[in-house]
């Protein structure tokens, strides 16, 4: 029986007409519990401004915002309140905004701020399965039954800044059978919140993966393993290598394997459990079934000590009615339930240096000692191997210790190819070998596809909630920026990337790329299309956006974390799942993005990388029949060997960024100062390893020889040397074999008769250091004026003053259309120089801004297909279009 919020005004108002009035509310918790409450407040007529419970989990919205969207009640889905301790400001202003008279908190499990509980004119009120004082926490109907107690109830009371402990506004009681347990209780007294069942074992697993996610952590369900046990966090799967393990009622043994628990339904189909709950309450790892009890006990720090004690404290103030609270006290025995839970959470988040621990954390670490245990380990960092067993390579450099993954990252696990070959990535600053990394085969690619299709046609992924599929995206870039200086640094070791650039452009435009698209998730829509009506009939007509499957995504080496966000993250915002083949080399921060995907929860198989040779690798990709698109970046040659593999295998979608010789056009009428210093950066941002880099420079005459001079000035003032030196400005080469072909460009540029103005050749130091170059009287016909560098060359000609058709004419003659630039203070001349370029980018005034909103692709040779914004997402979607007659 539930208690209305009229009942509670009726006994507190000193006016007898103020109970009469209708009251705004707002309904802040969560489950069956929750909706029953929501429910019977509106059957009162009070009007519900607002519900605000938890987000969708696996694309499934909380019972209690079921029926508040069916109700069109606004509903909102804050995975937290609060931050490191504080109110998030944009959640405190969108509760506030609703303009609720009176909190009402059925189930609550997230931990609120006083500044919500205290906002409306009425406060807050929790309603309360036990009889308060004695018991408190939302599962306290358990502690009522364990502790003998003759009498059961219900309460409704004042939510204080203890929420469980403020005053008392009424109670319902009735008696405690001798046979009476949670499930009768609930169902003749409370509303069942759940139910303890025995899981039925031969039914087809997805019968039984329906049952089990079916039921809350408590009560629960169960099946008999050498005793009663309770599963959570239950997952279709595929099938590993484990140990056998009887099941009752089971068609066949289940096997305990690293990821858990796998049983198998009546159809031999497997289903993983992550967690066990024996009948004692305690939780393991279902990975952890067979090992000992007994975890080798770790030696405190002195300033891990003073944690415990704050710990200890915290401990204190939940179970108050413990004297003392030692090692061996467990926490569940003494009185905590699931907000106790909760507090206990986000106490220790807040007064010990912000570390996150897990709801299921303390399930599984009951008694003090344990829990101390389990919260160093999380503190130090240890306790990850628990989820993703890692090979790290680690390297002391730019002041921490970086952690390198450097095996496959095939369905959510990294290992070995499966022949175990391997190959060195090097370090370009000074040649060294950085690690082994390893080197897929064709078995591995098909292995990483294979699993790629299972994450789509049958995992969570496939079926969640586009705003939920958000949510992991924006969750992943938030890890990204948490490790940015860590990716940076792997970035500079692997690429040579000047590290002040990683930090800012690699890796910061790589998080702002997925948070862009994250917001895309959700906004995929399509149209509706009047058509002729074939009468008597009607006709409706709309068109769907769809996912297309199992992506291939093939990145070059000169930018290799922020290609990989290009591709990928529009990829997966679409909903497709992906494999992906970073740059041979330069394999290591695509293989630490993997790391955090598994971090941020990204489900297996959603995204996997396979490191290795194109030749391999890439043709594997552009042949497999189960791909149904791949996305690529790099040179025009193996662009058209990828399209031609495509089209013959099984048509897959085609995009392809490719080569580039873009076109910069320098007036006389230009900002010298923004020209020459824009000029330097179109060629040399980045070593000059980039695509858009300005291929070759058209200068007005009348400029030319004053442009060329402030240019070589500027140059001389560069510090070329180690990029992890906040000093520098001109790192290394990518690797060896391309500063020998910088070298080789530079010869054939003076052997044509260019003139060399300064540079053109390798750096007398260790490493793959090139001088920034300039030529000049670069005639149309030569190679160094047709052919990308891919470096750091200024290729400079001259045009006549005036002549504004002759230059574009030039400027247009080639075959490549990546982007292009102009510089006048003549915006007459800028529009009509743009609108003339053929080229996918034009740059006014500017070089090298793009952003992730603004799409990004070429013209001609330069390939087709679009990068970043709306349009990207395109290129991972198809149009289904829906014709009904009515």
């Amino acid at each position: 029986m539930l208690w209305t919020a009229n009942t509670i005004i009726r006994k507190f108002s000193s006016s007898s007409a103020y109970y009469q009035n209708k009251l705004k509310l707002a309904l802040i918790g969560q489950s069956l519990f929750g909706q029953e409450v929501y429910t019977n407040l509106r059957k009162q007529g009070h009007k519900v401004v607002g519900v605000f419970t938890v987000p969708d989990k696996d694309g499934k919205a909380d019972p209690l915002a079921v029926v508040a969207e069916k109700d069109g009640t606004p509903v909102f889905k804050f995975p937290r309140w609060r931050v490191k301790g504080k109110p998030i400001p944009e959640v405190v202003e969108a509760y506030k905004a609703v303009g609720a008279e009176l909190n009402v908190m059925p189930f609550c499990s997230q931990f609120i701020p006083m500044n919500v509980i205290d906002f409306p004119k009425h406060g807050s009120i929790i309603y309360h399965p036990s009889i308060l004082p004695r018991h408190r926490g939302a599962s306290a109907i358990n502690w009522t039954l364990i502790e003998g107690d003759k009498k059961a109830g219900f309460s409704i009371f004042w939510a204080d800044d203890g929420l469980d402990t403020g005053p008392i506004l009424l109670q319902q009681e009735c008696p405690v059978e001798p046979n009476d347990t949670v499930d009768t209780l609930y169902n003749r007294f409370l509303f069942p919140e759940g139910i303890k069942a025995m899981v039925n074992m031969a039914q087809p697993a997805e019968v039984i993966h329906n049952w089990i996610r079916g039921h809350d952590k408590v009560p629960g369900a169960w099946v008999v393993i050498d005793g009663k046990v309770h599963f959570l966090n239950n997952s279709l799967g595929s099938v590993p290598a484990g140990q056998p393990v009887e099941v009752e009622g089971a068609s066949q043994p289940g096997l305990i394997a690293k990821s858990g628990l796998i049983l198998f339904g009546s159809d031999g189909k497997a289903l993983q459990v992550k967690n066990l709950q024996f009948e004692d309450r305690n939780m393991i790892p279902a990975s952890k079934y067979f090992s000992s009890d007994e975890d080798a006990s770790l030696d405190l720090t002195d300033d891990e000590k003073e944690m415990a004690e704050k710990i200890r404290a915290i401990w204190k103030g939940i179970l108050s009615n413990v004297p003392v609270i030692d090692d061996t006290t467990d926490f569940f025995k003494s009185g905590a339930a699931s907000m106790d839970v909760v507090r206990l959470v986000e106490e220790v988040k807040q007064k010990c240096g912000g570390v996150q621990l897990q709801n299921e954390d303390v399930y599984m670490a009951t008694t003090f000692q344990s829990f101390i245990q389990m919260f160093v380990r999380r503190l130090r960092g240890e306790d990850q191997e628990e989820e993703l067993l890692i090979d790290y390579v680690t390297k002391d450099v730019n002041n921490m210790t970086v952690k390198m993954p450097h095996q496959c990252f095939i369905n959510g696990n990294f290992e070995d190819a499966e022949d175990g070959k391997t190959y060195n990535t090097v370090n370009p600053t000074d040649g060294s070998v950085i690690c082994k990394v390893s080197y897929a085969s064709v078995a591995d690619v098909d292995r990483a596809v294979s699993a790629a299709k299972e994450a789509f046609d049958n995992g969570p992924w496939g079926k969640m909630n586009p705003r939920d599929r958000g949510q992991l995206l924006y969750r992943l870039a938030d890890l990204m920026e948490e490790h940015q200086e860590e990716l940076a640094t792997i970035e500079t070791l692997d690429s040579g990337a000047v590290y002040t650039l990683a930090l800012k452009t690699h890796v910061g435009m790589s998080i702002q790329t997925f948070r862009y698209f994250a917001g895309w998730c959700d906004k995929i829509q399509g149209s509706t299309i009047p058509i002729n009506q074939a009468r008597p009939n009607r006709n409706l007509t709309f068109t769907k956006k769809e996912p297309l499957g199992v992506c291939a995504i093939v990145i070059p080496w000169n930018y290799p974390l922020m290609m990989l966000a290009w591709k990928s993250a529009a990829c997966l915002a679409a909903g497709n799942t992906l494999v992906l083949k970073p740059a041979q080399v330069t394999p290591l921060t695509a293989l630490k993005f993997a790391e955090l995907t598994v971090k941020a929860g990204i489900p297996k198989g959603v995204i996997n990388i396979v490191p290795g040779s194109g030749g391999l690798v890439g043709q594997r990709m552009s042949d497999h029949p189960d791909i149904r698109k791949l996305g690529f970046t790099g040179s025009t040659p193996i662009g058209k060997q990828i399209m031609k593999s495509c089209a013959v295998s099984n048509l897959k979608k085609v995009s392809l960024e490719l080569g580039g010789k873009s076109p910069l056009i320098i007036f006389s009428d230009c900002d010298m100062d923004k020209a020459v210093r824009m000029g330097m950066s179109s060629v040399y941002f980045n070593k000059g390893e980039n695509c858009i880099a300005a291929g070759r420079l058209f200068v007005e005459e009348s400029i030319h020889d004053e442009y060329i001079r402030r240019v070589v000035e500027e140059i001389k003032k560069m510090k070329i040397g180690d990029p992890l030196d906040r000093s520098t400005d001109h790192g290394p080469q990518n690797h060896k074999a391309h500063l020998d072909k910088l070298v080789e460009y530079c010869e054939l540029g003076v052997k044509e008769g260019a003139t060399l103005v300064y540079g053109g050749r390798q750096v007398d130091r260790q490493g793959f250091f090139m001088e920034p170059t300039v030529f000049t009287d670069v005639e149309d016909h030569m190679f160094i004026a047709k052919e990308e560098s891919f470096g750091p060359v200024m290729v400079v000609s001259k045009f006549k003053d005036g002549d504004v058709d002759g230059v574009l004419s030039r400027a247009n003659n080639t075959e490549f259309g990546l982007a292009s630039g102009v510089f006048t203070r003549d915006i007459n001349k800028a529009m009509y120089v743009s609108e003339r370029l053929e080229a996918g980018t034009v740059f006014v005034n500017t070089y090298n801004k793009t952003d992730v909103a603004a799409p990004f692709g070429g013209f001609k040779q330069s390939g087709f297909g679009k990068d970043l914004g709306e349009e990207a997402l395109h290129e991972y979607l198809r149009t289904k279009a829906v014709t009904v007659e009515y």
